[in-house]
């Protein structure tokens, strides 16, 4: 299909600038205002100065699928990623079977070319039973086919095994992607061990149980040589072990969520849709975070997209599952709560949102010029409306953002050269 997108303002991460944008053949053509071709535009549409921005990446999704399909599906994940601007996403391996073999991986790989409406790619596991104990999984066969390797969900506890499984990533090419959570340490459930915990007479769990194992891996990291990427980090301390890594000349990057940067545990309500793991935490790790964000210690921003049946999510936030959804509303919730109070620049956040994640695991696309994959969002800034996750595509609904009032708008999703989500105001 050939689109035309008249008077755009194409944001990239060195700003904007007025132009029309031509969809034909898969492939961007930018041209001057009023200076495209209209004779082969199957459409024309006037955004009226809205934003043209990249297509947003995910490097941490979990769609579910296969073994878990009550919870997510490729397609309905793949969906809501769509309505969330997104064009690409890793998808984590805590499925059934795991991607530990290249057996295991073909039936979720035969799912995504079936069901996917966008660029969905896989993760292998690090460990065969992907339980950060077990021997390590097939890494040599897996290597051709997957975006990199993880045991999200569970740390890796044992340090010669994380050695050894960064000695062969590195030998193959491949970053090593940690959940890091020394179950040792722990010392609670649930949730974060700070105010809201003693609020309740509730035993939280440690920080130190996330940062010693990122000190852990940053020291492996270095004696290996491995590319090593930090999931979800959530704590001032994590932060500053990856400053240092970096400073040091450690290849070493990291990723937080929307949630860690916008909430911390003053925010918390008894409720399944505030419960997620590592847990939100206190204040000062949530001003970490978003410095880290902004000087570039904290590379990427992704969503840990977590769907659970509404049953699993019902318990309130001691007893129900880990895990909140997010592709449907984090770039509005950023865009509203960073970008429109001037805390960071529009340019910042596509950076960590669009151009970072391609870079760190080599994926195509994050640019806007001719010839470019034609993975766009279009984007209003200015309408104001309502988070409501009831209305989401993704089969999990539960998010602390349901009932936020945000800006930033998906208004339109083209992957591929082909339209694969639309507001109907457009």
């Amino acid at each position: 299909m050939t689109i035309l997108l008249r008077n755009g303002n194409l944001f990239t991460e060195k700003g904007a600038t007025e132009r029309d944008l031509l969809v034909s053949g898969g492939k961007l053509f930018v041209f001057e205002p009023g200076k495209a071709p209209t004779a082969d535009a199957e459409r024309i549409i006037d955004l009226n100065n809205k934003y043209i921005i990249p297509g947003l990446t995910d490097v941490h999704v979990h769609f579910r699928e296969p073994g878990f399909s009550y919870k997510e599906t490729i397609l309905t994940g793949s969906q809501a990623a769509a309505a969330g601007g997104y064009t690409c996403v890793l998808t984590m391996p805590n499925l059934d079977p795991v991607p530990s073999t290249l057996e295991g991986l073909k039936v979720q790989q035969d799912i995504i070319d079936r069901d996917a409406c966008i660029h969905v790619i896989p993760y292998g596991t690090i460990t065969q039973k992907q339980d950060g104990r077990s021997h390590l999984s097939d890494m040599e066969a897996l290597a051709p086919y997957v975006c990199a390797f993880t045991d999200d969900g569970k740390g890796v506890q044992d340090r010669a095994l994380m050695e050894e499984a960064m000695l062969r990533a590195k030998d193959l090419g491949k970053i090593i992607v940690a959940h890091c959570e020394d179950e040792s340490l722990l010392g609670g459930t649930s949730i974060h061990d700070g105010r809201y915990a003693a609020s309740i007479g509730h035993k939280g769990i440690s920080s130190e149980s996330e940062w010693r194992q990122v000190e852990r891996d940053v020291e492996l990291a270095a004696k290996t040589g491995c590319a090593y990427h930090v999931c979800h980090v959530s704590t001032k301390e994590s932060v500053e072990i990856i400053r240092q890594g970096k400073k040091s000349g450690v290849d070493v990057t990291c990723e937080t969520g929307p949630h860690y940067l916008v909430l911390n545990d003053s925010k918390l309500q008894d409720e399944g849709r505030f419960k997620m793991n590592p847990p939100i935490r206190d204040i000062r790790d949530q001003e970490a975070l978003l410095q880290g964000l902004l000087d570039g210690t904290v590379d990427i921003v992704a969503t840990d997209h977590a769907p659970h049946s509404a049953e699993e999510k019902s318990k309130g936030i001691l007893h129900s599952a880990f895990g909140i959804v997010g592709l449907e509303c984090a770039f509005p919730v950023l865009f509203s709560s960073l970008v429109r109070y001037k805390i960071m620049p529009m340019e910042k956040l596509l950076q960590v949102m669009a151009i970072n994640p391609r870079k760190r695991f080599g994926l195509p696309g994050g640019i806007l010029e001719d010839g470019a994959p034609a993975d766009i969002a279009v984007i209003d800034p200015a309408t104001r409306y309502t988070i409501d996750a009831a209305s989401f595509r993704s089969m999990g609904h539960a998010t602390p953002f349901d009932g936020r009032e945000v800006t930033g708008k998906i208004l339109m999703t083209i992957c591929g050269g082909e339209i694969v989500y639309e507001e109907a105001s457009l």
